[in-house]
């Protein structure tokens, strides 16, 4: 016991959870444990297991056990014990009682506090009238007349657990890494998924190969999701500012990889899927396009406004003139429809049975010779 102060904080590991109580390595002949409840999350659920590295600080004990808590209660708090926490950084329990010019009215056992607004919440901060009435943890900034004058903050608590956060996660989640996220929003830009408590990013563009222009479509909100970290920006100077970005796209197949089943001079019928001033990209195959170039198309020129002529959508037939697979491009040209393929054919077969006949017909041997 005379090893530790109180208030004095370690960090150390959970040996075992058993009933309520989470017992901790010491590294001593005594035990060393807190309360289990400390560690209960809103639906029941204990958020520490076997092996996990917790900090804690010393408040109490004998020779055979240890008691430390995660932030002093506020009903167990005199002025001493205040001073103590105010000195040690120890984090108090207290009970926000009303709003004030400035803050909040804070009850730590039997003293009043003051928490100004800016020291309330970090992130997702609330309105100042949904405070009233919460029990909240605060580090004791300011400590005065004997405890008269107590100055406390949250926001100071939340920023110590963001970095803790981000330096735990930043050994983990790095760039390569395949992860399991949960979506949270969609914007019209990509979806914000929570990956273990971290917020990251996947753009739209690398939802899939296949082309996406609604996200509402493919995703959705409480979605679980599979992703690899394409990028990813620590830091642990201004946690707010560390950034992650997420690829699902990244996990399948590139259509590119099958591009050898197209070939220069193959007549297609895909749909078009986007227009720009310079022509049009057609689909040819899940997640390829060919682009359509402005100077490949009759009665138009570079002052034609493509979008009033052509529609995303709309099917269109075309050949190939070349393609790329290292810098993934097709060059595509105008065809004749299939159909109007098929209706030349059949005509020229009937031509062809007539010419084995008597009558010579000129214009169906000019067709003939022109396939």
């Amino acid at each position: 016991m005379n090893q530790f102060e109180i208030g004095e904080e370690i960090e150390t590991t959970v040996v075992q959870v058993s009933g309520d109580t989470v017992f901790i390595d010491l590294g001593l002949k005594s035990e060393g444990f807190v309360d289990k409840a400390e560690f209960m999350d809103d639906d029941g659920n204990c958020s520490v297991k076997e092996g996990d590295k917790i900090k804690v600080y010393f408040v109490s004990g004998n020779r055979d056990e240890l008691h430390f808590t995660t932030k002093l209660k506020g009903e167990n708090a005199d002025s001493s014990v205040l001073e103590s926490a105010f000195n040690s950084g120890l984090p108090v329990e207290g009970h926000v009682e009303k709003e004030i010019k400035g803050g909040f009215e804070i009850k730590i056992g039997t003293s009043r506090a003051f928490c100004p607004y800016s020291q309330m919440g970090y992130k997702n901060r609330l309105e100042p009238a949904q405070y009233i009435g919460r029990s909240m943890t605060f580090v004791i900034t300011e400590y005065k007349n004997e405890g008269k004058n107590i100055i406390v903050s949250n926001r100071r608590l939340e920023e110590q657990a963001e970095n803790d956060k981000v330096n735990a996660l930043a050994d983990k989640l790095t760039e390569g890494t395949v992860v399991k996220g949960t979506v949270k929003s969609l914007q019209s830009y990509g979806a914000f998924v929570e990956v273990q408590g971290f917020q990251t990013l996947l753009p739209i563009s690398e939802v899939s190969y296949k082309r996406v222009s609604d996200l509402s479509e493919v995703l959705s909100v409480g979605q679980e999701i599979e992703a690899k970290i394409i990028k990813a920006e620590w830091n642990t100077a201004k946690p707010e500012r560390s950034k992650i970005s997420l690829s699902m796209k990244s996990l399948e197949t590139d259509p590119w990889s099958e591009v050898s089943s197209l070939a220069v001079g193959d007549k297609l019928t895909g749909k078009i899927a986007r227009i720009a001033a310079f022509g049009f990209f057609v689909n040819l195959k899940p997640g390829i396009d060919g682009l359509v170039h402005i100077s490949t198309l009759q009665d138009v020129n570079d002052k034609t406004n493509l979008s009033k002529k052509f529609k995303v959508g709309e099917e269109f037939d075309v050949v190939i003139q070349k393609i790329d697979a290292d810098e993934k491009r097709i060059s595509l040209a105008p065809a004749t429809s299939n159909e109007q393929d098929d209706d030349a054919s059949d005509y020229l077969k009937k031509q062809d049975k007539a010419d084995d006949g008597d009558t010579y017909n000129p214009f169906a041997a000019l067709l003939k010779k022109r396939s």
